[in-house]
Formats: C-alpha cells, structure tokens, sequence
C-alpha cells in the first residue's frame, strides 16, 4: 500500500478553479491518473496542442507569478498587491542590430506587435548559430560601437556570447505607455504629418536610410492588414533580397511558415526580412529594457516650389503613385467589433433598448453586448463581448448595465479605458473601469445625450432653421448639428435604405 501513488482531488480542484481564494496562479501541480502516469495540462502555458498552437501569456506577468506564488504561500495577501520590479536588460554595445517595424496602430502596441518584440528578443539574445552574420552588404553600421554587451540587475550574459539590441520603428505619434516592458532596447520613432496618411512609399525610403545606417541582421514585420505585409515586401524588393511570410516559428537557423491556408507547415532557412505571424512567439514579460531613443538618419526635407505645399514636394520626391484621399465615414455597427475603437456595451441593467440604440448612433459607437442580452434575444450573436464573444480592444469601452462576468472581463482585458455605468458600486466592472457612474443606465444616458446636445448649441433650434431654410442635402442635418460624419449605408443594406 505505501508504493501506490494516492491523488489529493481537493488540491487539483482548487488548482483547476482559479476563482478559488487559495488557488496559485501558474501553480505546476503534478496530476497523474488512476494508473499512476502522468496528466498533461492543455490548459498551461506553453503547452502545444495537436493543430501546433501554443498556448501563450498575453497578461504581461508570466515573469512575476513566481515570486507571487511565494508570497500566497506564506499568506501575505497585502505582499501580492505590491508593485514587482522587473530586473532590467541593459545593451549598452550591442554586436548587432535585430530591426521591428511595428504596425502601431493609433500609437499603440498590439498582441500582434508584442509577439514579433518577443521573436526579436529571442533572435538578440540566443547563441550564434548563422554563419553569415552580416544582414546586409550595404550599409556602414550604426553609431554605437559593437564591441560587447552587458545586462544588468541579475540578467546575465556569457561576455563570449554576441548580443544584439533590439530596434523597434514607430511612424507618426507614439501613445503606448509600456514600452519599457515590451522588450524594446532602442528606439526609432519618424513623426510628421506626412506619416499620418497612407504613404508607403515614403516609409520604404525612410526604412532603406535606416537599414543602410544600422545594418540589421534580421528584419521583422508583423504579416498583417495593417501595412506591415505590405511594407516587408516593398522593402526587400528596394533591397533586392528574398522574403519570408507567415513566419510562425524559429529554430536557430531554420524557420517553419505556414502555407495552404495554414494547413501545412514549410521549413526553409532563416531570411534577413520575415513576415511573422501572430503567436510567433511568447511576449517579453520578465524584464525591462532602456528603451533608448536610437539617432536616426537625418533625413531633408524635399524641396518645395513656390506654388507647392509640402505634401505635393513630398509625393513627387518619392515618386508616390497612390493618393490618400483620407478617411470614409461608415456606420460604426459596420466595423468588426474586434477593430472597432469605440464601443457602447449593453447588458442585462438595460431598461430601454430604444434609448440605447439611440445613443449609440449620437455618440457614433460601435455597439456590443454581454452574453445575457445576447441569450435574451435584445442583441445579434455577433455583439457578444468576452471570452465566448469577440476579444475586443478598442480605446474606450463603455459598459452599460454589465456586472463583469469572468468571461466578459476576459474578452475586454486589451481596452484601453473602461467606463462603467451601473447600479451595483461593487461589481466587477466598476472595479475594473476606470472612470465609473452609479445610477440608473436610462437616466445616466438620458443625461449624457442631454450633455451633447448642450456642448452643440442650441439643437433645437438650429435644426429647425436647417429644415425652414430648405437644404435639401445627402446628409443627416441631426448628425451635422452634432458634429458627427453621416453614415452611408452598405451595399448589403441599400435596398433597405430606398424603402425607408
């Protein structure tokens, strides 16, 4: 009897429930089965499930959970509260260059880009294993002398090892906070009005400068919508090299893309520019990194005629064949949920639906929706915020009437502010948000859409004057008055629109 392995289920219960109060995040507890063999933990992080996926922490504290393990084991509840400082990855010579042109849609770093940091980071500091180290035959080498490397705070390095930096491209404004967290040791940022519209051809030209300056070893764009894709391969064809796309993962000198609609996984070497995917690899989350700002090669200004603005310099020195004709106005229920950056949420404390709608459509949001309202039928299937819904990361989320089930929390974690409006002041919503409204939903929005209308003018009366006066224009006079853009409706909804 004493050579028979006996199972705790109350300690591998509490280790399955992570609302338990004594359960341990990332706590590896050993589960073996009736016979004694080990279990395999598919929900762990790390683990790889049969289609090839691994799981990954997208939290940002995968490195902290261990010294937060240490303190739920000594019972410190006020300890895990406390602010962990991350050691930090100082590079102060770096031997070479591993270049990341981020997507940084709205100056903001995504999954997407966090993930690449994290390729690039492994590629900066994992042994030499390429023979050929040189990216590039052009270019002179950057500014900073390569001659070694060093890490500080409890990082280390072996001196015989090369290390690289890592150098992220921002274009346009940066908003991103975290940049120290996200594995960033040097910084470019190319900021001006000209990269606030589509351009690519001025970003390949500014991207060759660069490149020619630092001599990258390897170059990473996210394989995105975002321009990213579209970028990598206007690059290596400026560089008249070979490019990889759909770069899942990286093995020394070897690198597996997907193909066939990512039914098939194709190993080839290692490239100098590659298109990588989501989920390429885990984030950095266990140290900090300088973050420096990297001088940047100056670039001049196109020379401009007196009868031109900067814009038209600018598009005939880089031979721009496309023009940005700017931004559309579209519905905001015709955006995806997932990239939509304004969101209006209802949930069961909703008493008019109407009024909701209504609100959305003045406040120009997208609208969303918990799981019970779904079920309730007051919403369409494809609203649905949260785990069993759709991940969403827009700039502002407002909750209306949702308590902030575990599954909602979860689908709305990437947000960069929650607004809250609720009745309950202690619901897990309003302790999430970040700017909270007790009251009644239908009074709370009542007032908000009176709010509008006073910063406005007088909207009563100016609408009235704007129908008397007999302008009989393509756009909503309401939606004009409240400084909002009109919204067409969609090929798939015309129809609809005429008959109205």
């Amino acid at each position: 009897m004493s050579n028979l392995f006996r199972r705790d289920p109350r300690a591998q219960w509490i280790a399955r429930n992570r609302l338990h109060p004594l359960h341990v995040p990332e706590g590896q507890l050993i589960q073996r089965g009736p016979t004694g063999l080990l279990r395999k933990n598919v929900h762990a992080i790390g683990f790889i499930g049969p289609n090839g996926l691994k799981r990954i922490d997208r939290s940002g504290a995968a490195g902290s959970f261990k010294q937060l393990n240490r303190q739920s084991a000594q019972g410190s509840k006020s300890a895990a509260q406390e602010e962990i400082v991350l050691p930090l990855h100082k590079v102060a010579n770096p031997d070479f260059y591993i270049l990341v042109v981020v997507d940084g849609v709205s100056g903001r770093l995504s999954s997407h880009d966090r993930d690449i940091l994290g390729l690039a980071h492994k590629l900066a500091t994992q042994p030499a294993t390429i023979e050929n180290d040189a990216a590039f035959d052009k270019g002179t080498g950057g500014n900073e002398a390569r001659t070694g490397a060093g890490v500080d705070a409890g990082v280390g390095v072996d001196p015989g090892e090369r290390t690289g930096a890592v150098v992220a491209v921002f274009f346009d404004t940066i908003t991103e906070e975290k940049l120290d967290t996200a594995g960033i040791d040097r910084l470019v940022n190319f900021e001006g009005n000209e990269y606030q519209q589509y351009n690519p051809e001025k970003r390949c030209a500014d991207l060759y400068k660069l490149v020619n300056q630092i001599n990258p070893k390897h170059i990473l764009f996210p394989d995105s919508i975002h321009g990213g894709a579209d970028l990598g391969r206007r690059l290596a064809a400026k560089l008249n090299t070979t490019v990889a796309s759909n770069v899942w993962k990286v093995n020394g000198n070897q690198i597996v893309c997907r193909g066939s609609a990512g039914k098939t996984d194709i190993t080839r070497p290692i490239t100098n520019i590659m298109l990588a995917l989501e989920e390429c690899n885990e984030p950095v989350s266990d140290t900090r990194h300088e973050c420096k700002v990297l001088e940047q090669p100056l670039i001049p200004l196109p020379k401009q005629a007196s009868d031109q603005t900067l814009e038209q310099a600018i598009t005939n020195t880089y031979e721009q064949k496309i023009t940005d004709l700017g931004n559309e106005s579209v519905n905001p229920n015709d955006i995806n949920l997932a990239e939509a950056g304004f969101i209006l949420s209802g949930g069961n404390g909703i008493t008019d639906w109407d009024q909701f709608h209504h609100a959305a459509a003045i406040l120009g949001a997208t609208e969303g929706a918990s799981r019970v309202a779904v079920d309730d039928g007051f919403m369409p299937r494809e609203r649905q915020v949260g785990a069993t819904g759709t991940w969403v990361t827009a700039k502002v989320y407002i909750a209306v009437g949702i308590s902030g089930a575990i599954q909602h929390m979860q689908g709305i974690a990437q947000c960069e502010k929650v607004i809250a409006i609720n009745t309950d002041d202690s619901c897990d919503m309003v302790k999430r948000a970040d700017l909270s409204a007790i009251g009644d939903s239908q009074e709370i929005l009542a007032a908000l859409l009176a709010l509008v209308h006073e910063q406005n003018g007088d909207f009563k009366r100016d609408l009235k004057g704007a129908v008397d006066d007999g302008q009989k224009k393509e756009s909503n006079p309401t939606s004009e008055l409240l400084g909002l853009k009109q919204h067409r409706a969609t090929p798939k909804n015309a129809p609809e629109a005429q008959h109205a």
